[in-house]
């Protein structure tokens, strides 16, 4: 059970290996929603995320013959950096089977803390039941990343500390993926200060919880799509699910969209990365009504690969209308790739790539295709240079930016 006493046991253990993620006040996001809002910054911790916590407590009250079986875990990756750092404290062997599509990031980590990884299944839920099989045959003891009260209850400790830092918080936003940090926050908040609301989120293609809390009962999703790989789960937990039906507020999800636009928002408002997952609870902000409210977002994560941090950049700029590409056909003669690049210049456009085709058809007054991706500072910006181009006549059409970056 996640008693108030099991809950101060796990926050006086988890000391040890968490650094102390203090509140960080965001003026952005608080103007933005008219309430006063907190990130709890769980990326900064020294695995990358809030996931050492459960890991470390649970693996802690296990008893030596357990530890010495061997451990494993299933782990889209944080929570396979938490059982893997935990297991090197405890000198112990650590399994951790990881979906094939986790980022090299997550894998190379846990790698780095002495786990032997064994990649697996396109997503947690496949790596799990394979996780379960390898603990039957070689006797290893499973270390659930989320359904698991006493992993759950070290999740809890955010909580304890949420509140002892801002006591008369009124909102706390948590991701969820399978619902371990959900259930622990949320149990704890109420045991606290029943009046604090807690919020989950989803993200839309993978919003299991949603759908298990609407049925009464856990079901599994037939599959999930989202670029949150961190909460991409089909089944959310049995054990801590009665714990999210109790305390949980409410559940909103979150479309991978405004994920990305989220990773810009923290990128340049407060000079943070956070995973995609991490970022749930910022793209949650924009549906709550968080007016006259003092709202803690947790940023659960900040594992991610380069790759996917270029991706998401140049993603985001184009969902703000700061990136953009336009078609437009030119007469076959000279200078007028010249004049077009100076209609451009001024409207202080900034061209970043052209691309000039002379074979897109046989008449030589729209003889030339000219593709141009260019930077503007927003969508009104964007609409002002395309009006632009249309009114010289170069009938403009947008299309879709190829990758400008990679």
């Amino acid at each position: 059970m996640m008693t108030l006493e099991k809950f101060e046991e796990a926050s006086e253990a988890v000391i040890k290996v968490t650094n102390r993620t203090k509140l960080i006040y965001s003026d952005y996001f608080s103007e933005m929603t008219g309430g006063r809002v907190y990130l709890k910054p769980e990326n900064m911790q020294f695995t990358g995320a809030y996931k050492v916590r459960g890991a470390y407590y649970k693996i802690s009250t296990l008893t030596d013959e357990e530890r010495g079986r061997g451990l494993i875990t299933a782990s889209a990756g944080n929570h396979a950096q938490g059982v893997a750092y935990a297991a090197k404290i405890y000198g112990a062997r650590a399994v951790i089977v990881m979906p094939t599509t986790t980022p090299l990031i997550k894998v190379n980590r846990t790698k780095s803390y002495g786990a032997e990884v064994v990649l697996h299944g396109n997503v947690y839920d496949e790596a799990c039941a394979h996780a379960l099989k390898l603990a039957e045959e070689n006797g290893y003891t499973f270390i659930h990343p989320f359904d698991d009260e006493t992993v759950a209850t070290g999740q809890g400790s955010i909580a304890m500390e949420i509140i002892k830092e801002l006591p008369t918080v009124d909102i706390i936003l948590a991701p969820i993926g399978g619902g371990g940090l959900a259930a622990g926050v949320s149990t704890l908040a109420k045991l606290l200060n029943p009046n604090i609301r807690v919020i989950g989120v989803e993200p839309a293609g993978a919003s299991c919880m949603q759908a298990s809390l609407k049925e009464g009962h856990v079901v599994t999703l037939s599959g999930v799509d989202t670029i949150a790989d961190g909460t991409a789960v089909k089944t959310p937990g049995e054990h801590i699910f009665p714990y999210i039906q109790k305390n949980v507020d409410e559940i909103v999800t979150v479309e991978d969209r405004e994920l990305i636009v989220s990773f810009l928002d923290m990128v340049e408002n407060h000079k943070m990365v956070v995973e995609n997952s991490g970022l749930l609870t910022v793209a949650a902000l924009k549906q709550i009504d968080c007016r006259g409210k003092k709202v803690v977002s947790i940023l659960s994560g900040g594992n991610m690969d380069v790759i996917t941090m270029a991706s998401i950049v140049q993603h985001g700029l184009i969902e703000r209308g700061r990136i953009f590409t336009v078609s437009v056909l030119l007469p076959d003669k000279p200078g007028e790739l010249a004049n077009v690049s100076t209609l451009i210049a001024g409207k202080q456009g900034n061209i970043i790539k052209l691309e000039h085709n002379q074979f897109v058809s046989i008449n030589r007054n729209t003889a030339v295709e000219l593709v141009i991706t260019m930077e503007a500072f927003g969508h009104e910006h964007k609409e002002r240079i395309v009006k632009m181009l249309e009114e010289k006549g170069y009938q403009p059409k947008l299309t879709q930016p190829k990758n400008t970056y990679m």
